[in-house]
């Protein structure tokens, strides 16, 4: 719906597009969860169940909320399904062939996740090449590295099982590891997010640059950020990843982009008019999360969850137009 056409509604027809745009998606979720539980009150509405769901979903949401970041500066990172797999590869082969500690090696790879970003950041903002050219380029760069690392071949035979414990383990009242990761780390980047002077300026840069500019924020430095904060959140995937599959695979990650990028836009259709944040991001993922998790349940086949992943995807762009759409009349 163009924005011309949006004005020609009556306020009330407004209001109510309004309230399906930013409900839509919750109000998705709830009809979700209540008709597999009607459908399945054995499997589906289980403590044991929600728990799996969120275990399993911890990862997704913790690489999408780092591409939240960079996508509210206004860019795209399509660079960190690649990335998390290199980094997979890059901390089991630290701890295996180099002999490093895991806190050291885990720090290693960090520390690489946030030089990526940068990296991404100094293509986009210093040489002004487009965000999805740089990234897919610096994504292939990053897949041939892994495959020349590891030589395509996965790293498995030694691999600790103090390693494995880092997302097999229940070290804090008895919830998984990676849930307690992606908690924190939700919760770190929505409060950076919402509650400090450099979300405003995140926010400002996202919304407007020019004027961002103009108000004497540093958008260049801003933009790096989002894409530093992306890359981390790729490199811990990877890490918590490699330690769930006990190895590190090339391509183990890859299929995440379009998890996480369906969970972002899917989020900027949540409770705002097409605006991107760390809460929405959130939601989006929890509905592809219990989707995936329905269908496993019924026995669909694997190629279900690849179709229902690009609809939401499609579904949830243009709710997001819808949501901007109305934000602008």
């Amino acid at each position: 719906m163009t924005a011309t056409a949006n004005r020609r509604l009556s306020p009330q027809a407004k209001a109510a597009l309004g309230i399906f745009a930013r409900y839509a998606t919750i109000a998705g979720l709830v009809g979700m969860i209540v008709a597999f539980s009607v459908l399945s009150p054995r499997a589906f509405p289980t403590l044991n169940n929600f728990t799996n769901v969120l275990n399993q979903a911890s990862l997704a949401m913790i690489i999408a909320a780092g591409l939240t970041l960079a996508v509210i500066v206004g860019e795209l990172d399509l660079s960190i399904g690649f990335a998390a797999s290199l980094h997979g590869i890059l901390v089991t082969g630290l701890i295996v062939s180099s002999g490093l500690p895991i806190p050291v090696a885990v720090a290693v790879v960090l520390v690489a996740g946030a030089l990526i970003g940068f990296v991404n950041g100094l293509i986009v903002t210093k040489a002004k090449v487009n965000s999805v050219i740089a990234t897919l380029g610096v994504g292939t760069i990053l897949t041939g590295l892994a495959f020349a690392y590891s030589a395509g071949v996965p790293i498995v035979a030694g691999v600790p099982e103090e390693f494995l414990q880092l997302s097999l383990g229940r070290w804090l009242f008895g919830i998984p590891n990676n849930i307690v990761v992606m908690a924190v780390v939700v919760g770190g980047l929505w409060t950076l997010v919402e509650r400090t002077a450099i979300g405003q300026e995140i926010q400002a840069v996202g919304g407007n640059p020019s004027a961002a500019r103009l108000a004497g924020i540093d958008t260049d430095r801003i933009k790096i950020l989002g894409f530093v904060v992306s890359g981390v959140c790729a490199a811990l995937t990877g890490i918590l990843l490699a330690s769930r599959l006990g190895s590190g695979t090339a391509s183990a990650a890859d299929s995440y982009l379009l998890t996480a990028f369906a969970a972002v836009f899917l989020g900027s259709a949540t409770l705002r008019d097409g605006e991107f944040h760390v809460l929405g991001t959130l939601i989006g993922a929890l509905i592809i999360a219990f989707g995936f998790n329905g269908l496993n349940i019924f026995g669909a086949p694997t190629f279900s969850q690849y179709v229902l992943q690009g609809a939401i995807l499609i579904v949830a762009v243009g709710l997001s137009s819808l949501g901007r759409s109305i934000a602008e009349s």
